[in-house]
Parts: C-alpha cells; structure tokens; sequence
C-alpha cells in the first residue's frame, strides 16, 4: 500500500487572528516574561507505536508541570491504514490548545503565550513493518530452487515485482508460507505467498515467473543435398534455451532425410526433414507370384503387378492364365496374396 500523507486539521473551536499572533519567525510570542509561558519543541519527524496520536508523543513541552501534562494528552489525529502518514504544523497545535481551555489569550485561561522552536511541522508516521516486494521474489526464488516445476527447466525470471505489505505489528511473528498455484501458461509458474500471523491469514502476494527451458538444435556443418540422408558428419546438435518445454520431444534426426537442399550453418526444423520413403516391394509391370494358402492346400499362379506397392499395401495383378485382373495385398517375401 502506497503511504499517503494526510493533514489532519481537527479544529473544535475557532481561534481568531486577533487572540493570538505568530512573530516573524513563527514562534507564538505575546509577552516578554517568558516564565509562565508553555515552550514545545517539534521536530521533523516522528515514529509512533500508538493508534492515537498526542502531543506529548511527538514534542518535548516545557512549562507549569500540571499544564504539561495536560497539554501531552491533546489528541491530534488517528492512524486508520497502514502506511499512513500525518503532518501536523504550529497553527493545528495553538487550535488544540485553545479547544482544551489552556491557551486563552483574555487571561481567564491557563497560559497566555505559548513559544515553538524547532520545525514548523512534524511529520508522523506509526512504527510498523514493511515486507518488500522484494522479499516475496528471494522467497519464491529459493521456494521454486528446491520444487523445481519441471526437469528440463534451465532457470526461471520474475515477470513483475509484487507490492509491498505494510503490517502494524512490528514486533510481531510472521510466518510466510509459499506454495505452486495453477496459472495457465506453459512457459510461466506462480508461487503464491500467504502471511500468517497468530494462526490468521492476514495477506497473500504472488509471483509469476517466466520459465526457461534447456533445450537443444541441430545445426547442418555441410551442404545437405535433397533426399541427402542426416548423420553425425553432416549435422551437429548444439545446447539452447526455448521459452517452451520442448526439450522431451525432442529426437536425434540421424536416419531421416532433407526434404529439399539444405545450406550449411542453418538450423534444421523439423518440417525440413522426413523419413526415408521404403522402395517399392513390388514393381510396376513386375511378374510376381500369385500365392493362395490356407490349412490343406496351397494355390499358386503367375501374375504381373499393374503398379508399384509397398509390403502390406494392395495391388492388382493380372493373372497370366485367366488374365483376370485380381486384388492383391503384397507379402514381406514379395509374394502377393488374393483378397477374397
């Protein structure tokens, strides 16, 4: 929470200009003897532990000791958010001591002259803790170092820098308590920090942080010519870092071939490369042999294959004696067998 500096101006009762007047260096002087007068000190700034702001906390007053301590108790404000500031001049505090009744400038009241030294204001602000942003990323950091969110992450970045917390319990244990929560992407992970204070959620804060991935590239050392097949002497892989996980997908490319003509010094993707096309295990216009087998008997004929087939694939084949042209799934042993 960003502090704000706020004036507080509590005002009960109006002090007009011609009951009380300010000399040329602000000090509230009215009468020479200054033994019954009431001397405050305001420094420029304050740090308080209380709620309830009093001017004995952030003055020093010297004068008649019941005055005194009557005039310390004089509230000036009240502290409502963490990291709120307030700022309180010489003319706040001459108001709030004619609203008590101890200034009064007609001699019915306790003093008649009051004497400042030290600064024209003061600025208050209440002890406290601040958990910086920060902190929450050296925690998420060190949480995200011993639960790595994947093995082939390579390191991991903060994307933004939370706010500060701003606590009103400064001496107060805390217990700061990380965990991985769902964030959607595949390249970033969310450490999710929850404070806790005697057994009570009192605030969260998040980090999201960008992953980086070990990954790897193949890089063509020479000229690879198209159909040229990829080999250790052509190609070598080469460490990276990608911003996805691709890392397990990926495969050596040894035994695959270009698919056009590949210049040296390029990166290989995947789309550049296939597997070698089996050649055909029957020809066109190839005589082949006709085979028929089933439990007792075996049928054979002499054929001629009327396209190129691949093993399992079907062809059809002319059969010499009936020149019947018949559908055919080709064997391993490049014979083929009819489809009934």
């Amino acid at each position: 929470m960003n502090s704000r500096v706020l004036t507080f101006m509590v005002i009960c009762c109006v002090v007009m200009p011609s009951q009380l007047s300010l000399a040329d260096d602000n000090n509230y002087v009215s009468d020479p003897n200054t033994d019954s007068a009431l001397h405050i000190h305001l420094p420029r700034q304050v740090t308080i532990t209380n709620n309830i702001l009093e001017l004995g906390q952030i003055s020093v007053i010297r004068g008649e000791e019941s005055l005194v301590a009557r005039a310390r108790e004089i509230a000036l404000g009240r502290f409502s958010v963490p990291g709120q500031k307030i700022v309180v001049d010489r003319q706040m505090v001459l108001s709030r001591l004619a609203c008590s009744g101890i200034l009064n400038r007609t001699g019915r009241g306790a003093v008649s002259d009051v004497i400042f030294t030290g600064a024209q204001e003061v600025t208050v602000q209440r002890h406290q803790r601040i958990i910086k942003g920060s902190e929450f990323i050296e925690l998420a950091t060190s949480y995200l170092n011993e639960n790595p969110p994947a093995r082939s992450v390579l390191r991991f970045k903060p994307v933004r820098r939370p706010k500060d917390i701003v606590l009103p319990w400064p001496n107060k244990e805390l217990e700061l308590v990380p965990r991985l929560v769902e964030n959607g992407a595949r390249n970033q992970v969310k450490v999710q920090i929850t404070i806790i204070a005697d057994s009570k959620k009192i605030g969260i804060r998040e980090v999201t942080f960008q992953l980086e991935y070990e990954s790897r590239k193949v890089i063509t050392k020479a000229e690879i010519p198209q159909g040229g097949l990829i080999t250790p002497e052509n190609v070598e892989i080469e460490k990276a870092v990608s911003n996805y996980p691709v890392f397990a997908d990926f495969k050596l490319p040894y035994g695959l071939v270009a698919k056009h003509k590949l210049r040296p010094n390029i990166v290989v993707r995947p789309d550049m490369v296939g597997p070698v096309k089996p050649a055909a295990a029957v020809g066109r216009n190839e005589t082949v042999l006709i085979r028929l087998e089933s439990p007792g008997f075996l049928v054979t004929a002499v054929g001629i294959s009327m396209q190129d087939a691949k093993v399992g694939e079907y062809v059809r084949v002319r059969n010499l004696d009936s020149q019947r042209v018949i559908l055919c799934r080709v064997s391993e042993d490049g014979t083929v067998e009819p489809i009934l």
